[in-house]
């Protein structure tokens, strides 16, 4: 805070006086916050965000410059944008685009509570402070050993498990759900941090998951996994980039997303030009 920890405390304690309320109750143990300094908390995280956007709109002059922190998942990441930030942050030298990684829900919180201008998730969304935009559709499939051919073949695996990112995952709640409608009682979840930790040990047999079909498509052709499509109630999802409704969207990432969408669109007619045939399981 660039301050001396007797500023701090005078700060706090005049802020206490007009409020009429302890924020903290201090002892010879330590200081510990009261139920009023909970209840006061959020507020201040929304005024430090507040008094952000303000100084960001002042020296906004419409040339993108700056730090733009975003969200995203770890297979939205892999899949869809390295090329797209490359492209941006080669365009935009004076941005310096910033990555965070998480889970649905963990990714939206971070949104709600400031610490992000926006995120790529799964939606729908819906949530009184946010705005969300569709800018992806992905194409989900059951990925298992090589030696599983089939999908009713999942049942008869041997303590099956399910290989999935932590809590919070919009993914895993979908396995979860599509087990269920193959007959299969909830496995044990094991728990990874990375799409690559989770391929090498559905390619060794450890268990199964659920990603979007271009995440696997080069383990599939190395043999690795076998990918099996899905009824569209499991396979179809959308990604939609989430940011506040009442937070400042600099130039930086109303460029970025004029950017991703322009990507998408593109991304659509080539797919559309150069349909090719299928590998996967379903047509064999």
């Amino acid at each position: 805070l660039n301050t001396v920890q007797s500023n701090v405390s005078a700060k706090i304690r005049s802020l206490e006086d007009e409020l009429g309320v302890a924020l903290f109750q201090r002892s010879a143990r330590g200081v510990q916050i009261t139920p009023a300094g909970r209840r006061i908390l959020p507020f201040a995280a929304r005024l430090s965000k507040l008094l952000s956007d303000a100084s960001t709109a002042a020296r906004d002059d419409g040339n993108p410059k700056g730090m733009l922190e975003i969200g995203t998942l770890e297979t939205t990441l892999a899949l869809r944008l390295p090329k797209l930030i490359a492209k941006f942050a080669k365009a935009y030298p004076e941005v310096r685009p910033v990555i965070r990684t998480g889970t649905t829900c963990s990714l939206i919180q971070r949104v709600v509570d400031g610490e992000l201008e926006g995120a790529f998730v799964v939606g729908p969304v819906n949530h009184p402070h946010l705005i969300s935009e569709e800018v992806f559709r992905e194409e989900l499939v059951l990925v298992t050993s090589s030696i599983t051919y089939r999908l009713e073949d999942v049942a008869a695996i041997e303590n099956l498990k399910t290989l999935v990112f932590r809590i919070g995952c919009s993914y895993r709640q979908r396995l979860d759900a599509l087990l269920a409608n193959l007959g299969i009682p909830a496995p044990e979840p094991l728990e990874f941090g990375s799409i690559e930790a989770i391929i090498a040990c559905v390619s060794a047999g450890i268990g199964v998951t659920l990603l979007p079909r271009g995440v696997v498509t080069n383990a599939v052709h190395e043999g690795l996994v076998n990918a099996h499509e899905l009824p569209t109630e499991f396979s179809k999802v959308d990604t939609v980039f989430v940011r506040r409704s009442d937070s400042y969207c600099s130039s930086a990432l109303i460029i970025f997303l004029d950017s991703v969408r322009r990507n998408e669109l593109l991304f659509l007619r080539q797919k559309d030009q150069s349909k090719t045939p299928a590998i996967w399981l379903k047509s064999r």
